[in-house]
């Protein structure tokens, strides 16, 4: 394992607030150690491809990274009808892989979401999935299929972690958008859990005042980390 560069971007603007600007720290790692990768995701690092990331922004700490509390947590009747309208699904579990199916149902979604919530989009290419879905993977990255008979309609990234999962990024084709696969997914990762008996889904950060992020709520018991740990420091979650 090599960390290549660390570094911290200017002030931009927030990709979740509107009022606000962000900096985002990186650092890029090549052939991460599965010892590393479990310290980062404890301590609210993002993994995309061979990049780790978390903000660092000098005025605001609304980000605040959470997990799901796994076994405490208790199937709502709504999700488990979502659950019974997808169980005709197959799903498939391995390494991430690249097809020109992976990058269509991606930029449908992404110009979906454009025209539902207003996100920012362009279309991605073959090398820039690769490079932010595929590569990094090493022994704990993974991606979940979804199949409607022969046909590939979700994709969820994900890291294993020693006491959970990470949930990395999910995409949909949103031909498919009345089966709510998005909450369907993450019920998925949390069933995977139960029954390899792990303690958490990180579910990556949430913020108050950004309704992309407000769905996090349905997912309780949640914990928050406290603070900004480096990697000398012990994590805390409340």
């Amino acid at each position: 394992m090599e960390i290549l560069t660390n570094f911290t971007t200017l002030d931009e603007e927030c990709s979740y607030l509107s009022d606000r600007n962000q900096r985002i720290e990186y650092i890029y790692i090549d052939e991460c150690s599965s010892e590393y990768q479990n310290r980062l995701v404890k301590r609210g690092w993002r993994r995309f491809g061979q990049l780790f990331l978390r903000p660092n922004c000098h005025e605001c700490n609304e980000c605040k990274s959470i997990k799901i509390d796994v076994e405490n947590y208790k199937f709502s009747k709504s999700q488990r009808r979502i659950m019974r309208k997808n169980q005709d699904l197959q799903i498939i579990i391995q390494t991430p892989t690249l097809t020109d199916r992976h990058v269509e149902i991606y930029n449908k979604f992404h110009a979906h979401q454009k025209i539902q919530k207003d996100w920012k989009q362009r279309e991605i290419s073959m090398e820039e999935f690769f490079d932010s879905f595929v590569d990094g993977a090493e022994d704990f990255g993974r991606e979940v299929l979804y199949y409607d008979g022969d046909t590939l309609i979700a994709v969820d990234f994900i890291d294993m972690v020693d006491d959970g999962i990470s949930s990395i990024y999910f995409i949909y084709d949103p031909d498919y958008f009345k089966r709510s696969l998005g909450t369907y997914s993450l019920l998925i990762q949390i069933r995977m859990a139960q029954n390899m008996n792990l303690d958490w889904i990180y579910l990556g950060y949430y913020v108050k005042d950004c309704k992309n992020l407000n769905y996090k709520d349905r997912f309780a018991p949640l914990l928050t980390m406290q603070g900004e740990p480096t990697m000398d420091e012990e994590d805390v979650w409340k």
